[in-house]
């Protein structure tokens, strides 16, 4: 009976412990450490993002900053750019031109042209005159009245009245050196009439040239001078179908009553 009741004694014993091997016992969690847990990760989490934030922030920054530096940069090119363009070459400095008190001999250059008729300003007589352009005459001549030869320092002048102020005025008196004498052939009847030659500097219009004028009395034609062959040779040339194409003066002497 003692051995009956040991041995079930020995079998409960390990009956116990096979029941304790297979059957570990399980830790028990509270609510509290739960809660714990969960405020660390999301600490944690939170920490994470605003770490995040910040680098993405400054990786902003740093961009913003760049591309205001490319801005300025740009800037400072297109002002620098439009300050360029903008400034121009200095004109140069208008130089006054000296008029000689003399014309000059010849034009350079092309031939102007001509009308049949024009105001010419003789320089040595200060006034200008109702000319006929004509290509049938060889030489020109100027209207004068009362011309008188005499001489100085052995040298041959002339004296001479031109009607500078109209024909019912009394005239001016001129002296010239005479360079030389003409004789014109009137018509087979006449003999030749021999006239003194002045040297004149004229100007019509913008252009100048120099001739040489015989003095005559012209009143009894149209007009008080006439420019012949010789003055336009190399020079001129003439358009007989127009008249004053350098314009006409107001004040010029006119033989012609119309």
């Amino acid at each position: 009976m003692f051995k009956q009741a040991l041995a079930l004694s020995f079998a409960a014993i390990l009956v116990s412990g096979c029941t304790a091997t297979q059957q570990p016992s399980t830790p028990t969690i509270t609510n509290t450490d739960l809660n714990t847990t969960l405020q660390s990760s999301q600490v944690q989490i939170i920490n994470a993002f605003h770490e995040q934030c910040s680098q993405q922030s400054e990786d902003i920054n740093e961009l913003s900053a760049e591309l205001r530096k490319l801005k300025t940069q740009v800037s400072e090119a297109m002002a620098q750019s439009q300050k360029v363009r903008v400034v121009a070459a200095p004109l140069p400095t208008p130089r006054p031109v000296a008029v000689p008190s003399q014309c000059p001999e010849a034009l350079v250059g092309e031939k102007f042209l001509l009308g049949e008729v024009e105001s010419v300003y003789i320089d040595e007589l200060k006034t200008k005159f109702a000319t006929r352009i004509d290509t049938g005459a060889e030489s020109s001549s100027l209207d004068a009245r009362n011309i008188v030869l005499f001489e100085r320092n052995g040298e041959e002048w002339v004296r001479f009245d031109v009607m500078t102020n109209g024909e019912d005025q009394p005239g001016n008196t001129f002296e010239s050196k005479v360079e030389r004498f003409v004789r014109i052939k009137q018509d087979v009847d006449n003999s030749d009439d021999r006239r003194p030659v002045i040297h004149a500097h004229l100007k019509i219009g913008k252009y100048a040239a120099e001739t040489d004028l015989n003095l005559t009395d012209r009143s009894h034609l149209d007009y008080p001078l006439l420019l012949g062959r010789k003055f336009m040779k190399d020079i001129a040339i003439v358009d007989v179908g127009q008249i004053y194409i350098h314009g006409k003066a107001k004040n010029q002497v006119t033989t012609l009553i119309k």
